[in-house]
């Protein structure tokens, strides 16, 4: 099974998976308006790869199966401050002082 793997300049780290290239006939289209121009990434023979970094393959070939696309999301960023104020033995965020 081959995919079509694309990025979006919307959203750092966001893609989209599509079992042929170029076609988006099953991408709903608010999810196509939202993530804007897709611009290919590569193309991926899926039987010759044993992972996928941040995508579980089992779950990709699944979703390509029964909706014809997969978005993959950024992973959730840390946020640093709140560990700063945590390992400072602070609050998650400053009292607001009126």
């Amino acid at each position: 099974m081959l995919c079509a793997v694309y990025k979006t300049r919307k959203k750092d780290g966001m893609y989209l998976y599509v079992p042929k290239k170029d076609h988006f006939e099953d991408v709903p289209e608010p999810l196509m308006a939202k993530f804007g121009r897709p611009e290919l990434v590569t193309i991926i023979a899926l039987e010759k790869r044993e992972k996928l970094g941040l995508v579980d393959k089992q779950k990709l070939i699944d979703e390509l199966n029964e909706k014809g696309f997969y978005l993959q999301m950024p992973p959730i960023e840390d946020n640093l401050l709140v560990q700063l104020r945590e390992s400072l033995g602070l609050s998650k965020t400053p009292d607001k002082k009126f």
